[in-house]
């Protein structure tokens, strides 16, 4: 499988149109053409984890943070370009996945907040918009004798979709008139002849970047000379897509067995608290690595407690102000734990590719007590 295959693969698993405007997401080293048989997985590119691919013989590396985060106006072997120099030069290439996989359905954020309990949670901000785009709903009138074709048309096309279902329509009976003109080729009838033909309403939903061909394919199946039908643009009144989760646990629960559920599925050394230790948590936030300035959202939601990754001097004396307990597991901490999903994920959709995650991948602290 070439590398430009896998990227499309990871796309669909985590679409790169949810990461945040400022990030830097995609294959971001190598070639799109690489065949592809071994992945490494990461959360930092670093010298260390690059000579373990090389080692390995690895083809790509998937790395939750960018390899590449401004532009270079040279690569050299030294720092701080010396990585992306060591990538080329192996022939390795790097796909960075960040804040799309933070805001993806089943992401990291979703694991995070499925550890401390929280229900059904929401996004808490740095909103985006779902890049399947707006849907649409095509209504269009059809001889009843020509619904089949019509509709499996326009759902061959792309219309009819809803979740896990495929071939979503409705249809209503009734009678559809019209009177050909001069110049008019009709299917039914005669010119100048006023006709009534007994007609079915077919609906359908359509993504927008299936509409035009959608339209296309419904005239072309339809044995009107000149089609009725509509098209309305949907209001989702769904929650944008966006970084963290915030919600109510299923049950409330003590911070300490909390404690023990983040610290059993990360791997934390070492756990900053601010605020009450003591207390029982009903509602409760999460949001992976360095999201400081989300606490606001969340103090003004009433969460009892907030996990992340860390938190400036500044953020953490407001949560303790109004009451909040936060707990900062250390940037790559919040995130690691996630890429063992990934993995079983991946290898799912990419049968025959070796795929591992990195042993040289670390948090760059060293917890000790002084």
């Amino acid at each position: 499988m070439k590398a430009k295959d896998i990227a499309l693969k990871i796309d669909q698993m985590y679409p790169l149109g949810l990461a945040q405007d400022w990030d830097n997401v995609g294959l971001l080293v190598g070639d799109p053409q690489k065949a592809v048989r071994d992945i490494l997985l990461t959360i930092d590119v670093t010298n260390d984890v690059v000579a373990e691919a090389r080692r390995l013989n690895i083809d790509l590396i998937l790395s939750y943070h960018p390899v590449i985060w401004d532009g270079l106006k040279k690569i050299t072997a030294e720092w701080p370009t010396r990585v992306v120099y060591e990538l080329v030069r192996s022939g390795i290439a790097v796909f960075s996945i960040h804040t799309a996989l933070d805001a993806a359905i089943g992401g990291v954020n979703d694991g995070l907040a499925e550890i401390v309990g929280i229900v059904e949670g929401k996004p808490i901000g740095d909103y985006v918009q779902s890049p399947a785009g707006d849907n649409y709903k095509l209504v269009v009138f059809v001889p009843a004798e020509s619904l089949a074709a019509v509709s499996n048309a326009v759902f061959a096309a792309g219309a009819g979709a809803i979740g896990n279902y495929s071939h979503c329509g409705f249809g209503a009976q009734g009678t559809g008139t019209f009177l050909p003109q001069e110049g008019a080729k009709p299917a039914i009838g005669r010119k100048g002849r006023l006709q009534k033909v007994a007609e079915i309403r077919f609906e359908a939903i359509v993504p927008e970047q299936s509409l035009a061909d959608v339209i296309a394919a419904m005239k072309k199946a339809h044995p009107y000379e000149t089609p009725a039908f509509d098209i309305f643009k949907l209001y989702d009144p769904q929650t944008p897509f966006g970084l963290g989760r915030i919600g109510d646990l299923g049950r409330p629960m003590r911070l300490a067995r909390i404690l023990e559920r983040v610290k059993d599925v990360t791997g934390a050394k070492a756990l900053g608290v601010i605020g009450q230790e003591n207390r029982l948590v009903r509602r409760a936030a999460v949001c992976a690595g360095s999201c400081g300035p989300i606490i606001n959202s969340v103090i003004a939601a009433g969460a009892d407690l907030y996990v992340t990754g860390e938190l400036k001097h500044h953020q953490a004396l407001a949560a303790q102000e109004a009451g909040l307990t936060c707990i900062c597991l250390s940037h790559t901490v919040s995130e690691r734990f996630i890429l063992k999903k990934i993995a079983k994920q991946l290898q799912k959709q990419l049968k025959g590719i070796k795929i591992r995650a990195s042993k040289k991948d670390a948090d760059p602290f060293k917890w000790k007590n002084v």
